[in-house]
């Protein structure tokens, strides 16, 4: 307790109090003036506060300063149990009631500062469900809704430019830098005006002057739309030239086109890519899978040393050994039956080593296409704008009129 006395002593003796107590007059206050002195305190957090006690009734007293302090937050030492004992200590001015409050509010009277300042305007008004049955009452609380949330994003932005560590004296230099800047350049422009005075038809090269100026940046900005457009036409020509191949590549597929050929060969692509789903990828997924695992088995064991490389490889060397005899004992003993059956699966196994491999090359050849596909179509676009004439291929070249063929090039 005598620590909670000192500190408010101290506090009440600063600015902005300046009291010059001490322990023994601070203790001997009547409740009278313990309450003005805590109605000073609330005061100075919220100036509606500045109030002489002696001009109000007791309940006022009790009721405004209740009423700031819930504001504040402040939470009795006995909680809600002994909140009776608190007001009724608060109205007739007891010590061990007004000594934690002021202890309280000395403690962080900037931060209370600044919830009282916005408690004033974010603490809504209680409107009755009733009276926003109308319409105009329903309206005016949309709108003082809307305010509130308005002030709030105000506030953060305020703060954060309050952090944002540009300080008034940076700002004042840069103003007066600016202004001095400013200054020397009219003085600068003021002397050229002279100079360009005591030239002959000075008005008529400054207007002349300025209509270069007005013409440049036309200049420019045409510059910058006929970039826009080469680039809109390059952008279209390319279009252009994949559609032609599409166009070509149906009408090569439809030259020799039959109902029976076209279901030849959407049989040979659904065979194809049956293959590929239902062997090939899941095949090459487990092997992954397995890759996987081991690989997470060798990071999860520990760090081994050599003699623990060399034991495995001993092991290893024994298992193999093991595993080949095993082999040699069962083609010993199983050999006069299953030598047909070990036949049929070596070509099995041949057969399917060629397919995976003929289904490799198959999707490399086609990757291979669709990368010439558009190496060509690159070509195509450098060789138009090089020569800025049509490239042919060599099948179109027989299709143009004799007369245009030495206007063309072939590739």
């Amino acid at each position: 307790m005598s620590d909670q006395l000192k500190f408010i002593v101290e506090q009440l003796n600063k600015e902005p109090f300046k009291k010059n107590f001490n322990l023994i007059t601070f203790d001997s206050l009547e409740s009278m003036q313990l309450l003005q002195l805590l109605s000073d305190v609330l005061g100075e957090i919220d100036p509606k506060h500045v109030v002489d006690i002696r001009e109000e009734l007791p309940e006022q007293t009790a009721k405004r300063m209740l009423s700031l302090l819930g504001v504040l937050k402040y939470k009795p030492p006995g909680g809600t149990s002994d909140l009776s004992t608190f007001r009724q200590g608060l109205v007739i001015g007891s010590k061990p009631v007004i000594h934690p409050v002021l202890h309280w509010l000395l403690q962080r009277t900037n931060e209370l500062k600044k919830r009282a300042y916005l408690a004033r305007f974010l603490i809504k008004v209680d409107v009755p469900a009733e009276f926003l049955q109308d319409d105009t009452v329903a309206d005016t609380n949309r709108q003082y809704e809307e305010l509130i949330e308005a002030f709030k994003n105000l506030h953060k932005e305020c703060e954060q430019l309050k952090t944002s560590g540009f300080s008034t004296a940076e700002i004042r230099r840069d103003i007066t830098a600016m202004e001095e800047e400013k200054e020397q350049l009219t003085k600068r422009v003021e002397r050229l005006k002279k100079r360009v005075e005591t030239v002959q038809n000075h008005q008529r090269m400054l207007e002349m002057a300025r209509q270069l100026r007005v013409e440049k940046e036309r200049e420019e900005s045409l510059a910058q739309q006929k970039q826009e457009q080469k680039n809109q036409l390059f952008h279209a020509e390319q279009r252009l030239q994949r559609v032609r191949l599409q166009l070509k590549d149906m009408r090569h597929a439809a030259v020799d086109s039959t109902p029976e050929s076209l279901m030849k060969r959407l049989e040979e692509e659904t065979k194809f890519n049956t293959y590929l789903v239902s062997e090939k990828f899941p095949r090459e997924l487990e092997a992954k899978k397995q890759t996987l695992h081991l690989m997470q088995k060798v990071a999860a064991e520990p760090a081994m040393s050599h003699s623990d490389l060399h034991e495995l490889e001993t092991k290893i060397h024994e298992v193999n050994a093991q595993i080949n005899q095993l082999i040699e004992k069962r083609m010993m003993k199983y050999e006069p039956l299953d030598s047909k059956f070990s036949m049929y699966r070596q070509q099995a196994s041949i057969i399917s080593r060629k397919k995976a491999a003929k289904a490799e090359e198959l999707q490399a050849a086609k990757e291979e296409l669709s990368n010439l596909e558009k190496q060509m179509l690159q070509k195509s676009n450098q060789a138009r704008e090089s020569n800025g004439e049509e490239v042919l291929k060599g099948d179109e070249v027989s299709a143009r009129p004799a007369s245009r063929k030495g206007n063309v090039t072939c590739a």
